[in-house]
């Protein structure tokens, strides 16, 4: 699997001839190194959406009404239908989506969620991705839980945790998380994109590394293989 990193909290991710793009801020995100009309023209398989903040709720629509699958809870599906994408996929946590491609287990976030708009979006998510035979969690704008142990005992080869703080859990907490989801890599997102997210990510790549995790902080732009 390859991860490029969009800036914020939005990756794509590529194995083979399937790409999956993630929380896609890209309009608007000042990190982001591709615009618009580049990301639509990559053919992704689904748009993964962790919640409905405007930050990571982003541009979906605009892949949503070319058609490409918008994925999340049942508040976010049901939204991306009624505003025009029709092959929204609306599930909720514990659930399973399975698809050629590989699959999507929503988990628990502790966070908020809602629409630019002010529509409630549902209860935020994590989540668990499955593509080319790897298994990399999505922890979305979350705090550390004690339930993260049991994600991590199905075998991660990736975490992507907020560490900007403020919004999120700053990077101290976020190396927490580590101990409980016991990845073999680790890549810090949510940090530096606005001035209240001041979260040092090599503070949370030196505790990481001090628990044998291999912790890679990526600039937006940048790609890494698991």
């Amino acid at each position: 699997m390859q991860i490029r990193f969009l800036g914020h909290s939005a990756f794509l991710l590529q194995s083979g001839e399937h790409r999956l793009l993630i929380d896609p801020f890209i309009q608007g995100n000042p990190g982001c190194p591709v615009t618009l009309a580049e990301a639509l023209a990559w053919e992704v398989s689904a748009v993964l959406i962790s919640h409905a903040h405007g930050d990571h709720w982003g541009d979906a629509l605009e892949f949503g009404r070319a058609g490409v699958p918008i994925i999340g809870t049942a508040e976010i599906g049901g939204y991306a239908q009624k505003h025009g994408a029709h092959s929204a996929v609306a599930m909720n946590i514990g659930g399973t989506y399975r698809a050629d491609w590989g699959s999507l287990t929503l988990t628990p976030a502790w966070h908020s969620s809602s629409f630019p708009d002010g529509t409630y979006g549902g209860m935020p998510t994590g989540l668990l991705i499955e593509l080319g035979g790897q298994r990399l969690y999505f922890a979305g704008d979350t705090c550390l839980f004690s339930d993260m142990r049991l994600i991590g005992d199905r075998g991660l080869d990736a975490a992507l945790l907020p560490v900007g703080d403020h919004f999120t859990m700053g990077p101290e907490e976020a190396a927490r998380c580590l101990e409980l989801l016991r990845p073999r890599v680790a890549v810090p997102m949510h940090y530096g994109t606005f001035p209240p997210l001041t979260g040092d990510p090599q503070v949370f790549a030196r505790a990481g590394q001090a628990l044998g995790v291999d912790v890679r902080v990526l600039r937006p732009g940048d790609r890494t293989e698991l």
